[in-house]
């Protein structure tokens, strides 16, 4: 299946934004927080990721002073996203901060998640590998774009994906393995599908591009143009991630890509037939987007997220008819209606 997109919440200037919409974003989930902080620029194409999940535990687990302190003098953007966006604590300089914290990590259930965790992940060399090899990629055909400090965390199963200024985290404990038994106490199978470590490198890129080039906001904004940008980010994703196909970043079975391509033609006029594509009824939009075991318009044994796979077929049709435009381009292209007639799909 389809792994489930997280929450992408964009600070306070979401108040703005109107409600439809705002739901529509938060469909796309397993948690995201975009958090406006210190701008870091860092050429240093090396990625190495910092332990935060590491420091937390020798604090909770054997109350070192020593790992306090680096989490709050070296860590303390991570810090601070833990304890007031992730797990809703207080403030970060509150006096009882640090009690509260270690008291909520104490809980036995989370305790036992923590050591397997950590124990899972005790080295994660090949993620920092993958890493470092997109994102080398990634600097080639975009050069400006900033390069994030990376990081390992434990949120205690709120986010799977943390992105701030120049600032990227993974929870190692949202991707123990979909068979993990405590995931079958608190997700649908379809959830825990894409809860296995080899989602960890292409939701951090997937994530980090969202925060990078957001969905634009402004009119009113159609199917059309949320399935192509999201489309366009999980393109880019499996080309600097070298899937052998945009099907594999999705995450999608065998069955589901036969499936895909033996009704691409069928869908596609449905989405046409019925004026869908340039709706913007959010029950309609949630329908082709939403995380489930199926999209709804087109029965059990289609995949979720069909609008997003249509999305990366139209981009790529765009791609191959705009010869001369690379990457860099395709992200910063946000005209979506003129993509489409500059792509000449035809399924």
């Amino acid at each position: 299946m389809v792994s489930p997109i997280p929450y992408y919440i964009m600070n306070m200037r979401l108040q703005k934004i109107g409600l439809s919409f705002l739901c529509l974003i938060i469909l796309f989930s397993s948690c995201q927080w975009k958090v406006q902080e210190k701008k870091k620029e860092d050429n240093n194409m090396t990625i190495s990721v910092i332990r935060f999940d590491k420091l937390l535990n020798d604090y909770v687990e054997f109350n070192s002073f020593s790992a306090l302190q680096k989490m709050n003098t070296e860590c303390p953007m991570e810090m601070k996203l833990l304890i007031e966006d992730i797990l809703g604590l207080g403030e970060v300089n509150e006096d009882n901060i640090n009690g509260k914290l270690k008291t909520f990590y104490s809980d036995p259930t989370l305790q036992a998640l923590m050591k397997d965790a950590l124990l899972k992940f005790d080295d994660i060399s090949d993620i920092e590998k993958e890493l470092t090899d997109g994102f080398e990629k990634l600097k080639h055909e975009v050069p400006f774009i900033r390069i994030p400090s990376v990081y390992s965390q434990f949120s205690a199963l709120n986010e799977s994906v943390v992105v701030g200024d120049s600032l990227l985290g993974f929870s190692i404990d949202k991707y123990m393995g979909e068979d993990y038994p405590l995931y079958k106490r608190f997700y649908y199978n379809y959830q825990r599908k894409s809860m296995k470590p080899e989602r960890i490198v292409p939701d951090c890129f997937v994530y980090y591009l969202m925060s990078e080039y957001p969905f634009p906001m402004d009119g009113n904004r159609t199917l059309l143009d949320l399935i192509m940008h999201f489309g366009k980010i999980h393109y880019v994703v499996a080309k600097i991630l070298n899937y052998s196909s945009v099907e594999k970043e999705l995450d999608y079975t065998e069955d589901e890509v036969k499936w895909c391509k033996a009704n691409k033609k069928a869908i596609w006029e449905y989405m046409l037939q019925n004026g869908h594509l340039f709706a913007t009824d959010p029950m309609i939009i949630r329908k082709y987007n939403k995380p489930a075991p199926y999209t709804a318009f087109f029965g059990d044994n289609s995949p979720a997220l069909i609008g997003i796979w249509m999305g990366t077929q139209l981009v790529d049709s765009y791609m191959k008819n705009k010869k001369k435009a690379g990457i860099k381009e395709l992200l910063e292209c946000t005209d979506y209606q003129q993509m489409l007639t500059d792509a000449k799909f035809k399924p």
